[in-house]
């Protein structure tokens, strides 16, 4: 797709094949000879020692008068390469991160979307389109394995795998709460830093979201803990022993589940300029997910696991406190309809119709 908006002759190279490793064995000559082109290359943290070359051959091109679009760079998320490529590349690049499918990718024209799939299996293409709930859930149950046992280490993350998988299995249970890293301490009987550095390698790893508080202007006392959610909904309920819908549905975790779900759906198409936030309060008052945009938006999002949704006297004092301009409350169907003056009940996949015209 990207290459296609670019518009211009592509050659493509995939670093994991030798034969294509093997023409970058005198990189500089051989992309001396793509001059003019699009060059794709696949699996880059095979080959990180390219980005100084890179960055070379990029100010050539540009001093030469060649616009933006000589490289498309395409790798899985490691935290060693993406620093690489932010100080090598500085000023040079521009990131577009591909996150699991989410509802407007699995629609299909004049049929129902099937959320309650989506939201069970969570957005991995395997794990989506496997022929089975449980073959879904054996696909999850092995990517984590594998995660833990042989990329986290490979990433300088010295513990057991028994000790990650307990510290996911937690984050899972403890979805969209506020992170209380001593609790967690305690539990795997590890220091409070470890838990934080833990945390924060698999944010970089977009495993998990740690959703700020809100910091406005405000008399009250608010909360200064982010809530962390993993950000697959199909990992969750892998990491709860949750196999299925009718399982979710009568679990203590649904409701949180759902809400993480939600979260992870719009912020995965939130422009760069908008910053999103969660809002609490010392006395509990809370809004789920706060929407502050460059023309001064400001939206207040409830989400609720409900056709009839009702909402909390915290909420209304909330909106009022960070001068919310408008109100939505996320259902998981039925119809749209107007709960106060300001705030409207709309179903999830209605309200990511008009999201992108909502964040403009």
């Amino acid at each position: 797709m990207v290459a296609d908006e670019i518009s211009k002759a592509a050659v493509y190279l995939d670093l994991e094949r030798p034969g294509d490793r093997a023409k970058l064995s005198e990189a500089e000559l051989y992309l001396a000879r793509q001059e003019r082109k699009l060059t794709i290359l696949d699996e880059v943290q095979r080959m990180p020692e390219l980005f100084p070359l890179l960055r070379s051959v990029v100010d050539d091109r540009i001093r030469k008068g060649e616009k933006a679009g000589q490289f498309l760079i395409l790798g899985s998320a490691c935290r060693d390469l993406l620093r690489q490529s932010s100080e090598s590349l500085a000023g040079r690049i521009a990131y577009l991160e591909l996150a699991p499918f989410d509802i407007t990718e699995t629609s299909q024209p004049r049929r129902k979307p099937d959320i309650d799939r989506l939201w069970v299996r969570g957005g991995f293409p395997p794990s989506f389109l496997a022929r089975s709930d449980a073959d879904s859930l054996g696909w999850r149950e092995q990517f984590v394995r594998t995660y833990l046992e042989r990329d986290l280490p490979n990433l300088g993350l010295r513990v057991s795998s028994e000790l990650q998988h307990r510290f996911w299995s937690m984050l899972a249970h403890s979805q969209g709460a506020q992170l209380n890293s001593a609790r967690f301490a305690a539990s795997l009987g590890v220091a409070v830093n470890t838990v934080r550095h833990h945390l924060d390698i698999l944010t970089e790893l977009f495993m998990v979201r740690q959703l700020v508080p809100w910091s406005g202007n405000s008399q009250k006392r608010l909360v200064k803990s982010p809530k962390v959610y993993v950000r697959d909904s199909g990992l969750t309920h892998a990491l709860t022993n949750i196999p299925d819908l009718e399982t979710l549905l009568g679990h203590p975790l649904c409701g949180e589940s759902w809400e993480g779900f939600v979260i992870e759906t719009l912020l995965c198409n939130l422009p760069s300029t908008w910053r999103a936030s969660y809002y609490r309060t010392g006395a509990q008052a809370e809004i789920d997910l706060v929407l502050e945009g460059p023309k001064r938006q400001v939206y207040a999002i409830e989400i609720k696991r409900s056709l009839a949704p009702t909402l909390s006297r915290g909420f209304h004092n909330g909106f009022v406190d960070i001068k919310a301009t408008r109100g939505f409350c996320i259902t998981p169907g039925g119809e749209s309809f107007p709960l106060t003056k300001d705030v409207e009940a709309v179903p999830l996949v209605e309200f990511c119709k008009t999201f992108a015209e909502l964040v403009k």
